[in-house]
C-alpha cells in the first residue's frame, strides 16, 4: 500500500470539520488518493492545514460513508474493493436502478422534465468549468431527482446508499473526458425517453449508464494489483 500523497496541498489552516471531510472525500473519489493508500494523521494534518482532532473526525465520517477503512494495528487506508466486491455491489445497484426506472410513470410530468433539464444545464456548466466537486454534486442531484419520480422513498434511499458506496468507483470518471462526454449524452437521452412511453428502454439506459465507471475501476485495481505483485518469474 502506498503512503498518502495529495497534489497541490494548501498550507492554510482550516478548522471547519465539514470542509476537511469534503476535501478528504474529494481527494479519494477523484482518485488523488488511490485505493489502498495509507492515511496517516500527520500527513493529513499537513496537507489540509488542520488539527489532529479534525483529521480524526474526518476519518470517522469517511469510514461511515464507506470510503475509508480503519483497522487495528494498521490504521486508516482508502477503502479498497476487490473485483468480486465491485461486481456484487454493482449487481445490487443495477437491480435497484432498473426497478426504480421501470416505476417512473411515462410520459413523465412536465415538471420532472423541467427539473432534470435545469439540473443537466448545471451539470454541463460545471463540466465546462472542469469543477469536479460541482460536476459530482450536479450529477448526483440529477439521478436522485430522476429516481425520486418512482414514487417509493424507501427504494430511493436504498439507491442513494449504493450510489454513495460506489463513489470511489464512479466519481473519478467525472474527470475523464470520454466518460464525462458519454455521461452528458446519456443524461440528455434519459430526458428524451421520459417524454415517451418506453419504460424498458429508459431502465436499460440507466443500467448501461453505470457500466463505464465499473469497468474503469476494475481495470484500475487490476493495474494497481499487478504493480504491487511485480513481474512473475
Amino acid at each position: 500500500m502506498s503512503d498518502i500523497h495529495i497534489a497541490d496541498a494548501t498550507m492554510v489552516r482550516r478548522d471547519d470539520p465539514d470542509d476537511i471531510v469534503a476535501r478528504l472525500e474529494e481527494d479519494i473519489i477523484f482518485g488523488r488518493l488511490a485505493p489502498g493508500a495509507r492515511l496517516t494523521e500527520d500527513a493529513l494534518m499537513s496537507a489540509y492545514g488542520t488539527s489532529r482532532h479534525f483529521v480524526r473526525q474526518a476519518l470517522v465520517d469517511a469510514e461511515r460513508r464507506g470510503i475509508v477503512r480503519r483497522e487495528k494495528n494498521v490504521g486508516a487506508t482508502v477503502r479498497f474493493y476487490s473485483a468480486e466486491e465491485v461486481r456484487q455491489i454493482y449487481e445490487v445497484r443495477e437491480m435497484l436502478t432498473r426497478q426504480a426506472a421501470l416505476m417512473i410513470p411515462l410520459p413523465a410530468q412536465q415538471g420532472l422534465i423541467d427539473e432534470l433539464s435545469a439540473l443537466q444545464r448545471q451539470y454541463c456548466a460545471r463540466a465546462d468549468l472542469q469543477d469536479l466537486r460541482g460536476i459530482h454534486e450536479a450529477n448526483d442531484a440529477f439521478h436522485l431527482a430522476l429516481f425520486s419520480a418512482c414514487g417509493n422513498p424507501y427504494l430511493v434511499r436504498s439507491l442513494q446508499h449504493y450510489m454513495n458506496l460506489t463513489l470511489p468507483m464512479r466519481a473519478k470518471n467525472l474527470a475523464d473526458s470520454d466518460g464525462l462526454a458519454q455521461s452528458r449524452r446519456q443524461h440528455e437521452l434519459m430526458i428524451e425517453l421520459l417524454k415517451g412511453r418506453d419504460s424498458w428502454a429508459l431502465a436499460q439506459l440507466c443500467v448501461d449508464h453505470m457500466q463505464f465507471s465499473k469497468k474503469d475501476y476494475l481495470a484500475r485495481i487490476g493495474d494497481e494489483r499487478a504493480e504491487q505483485e511485480g513481474p512473475r518469474s
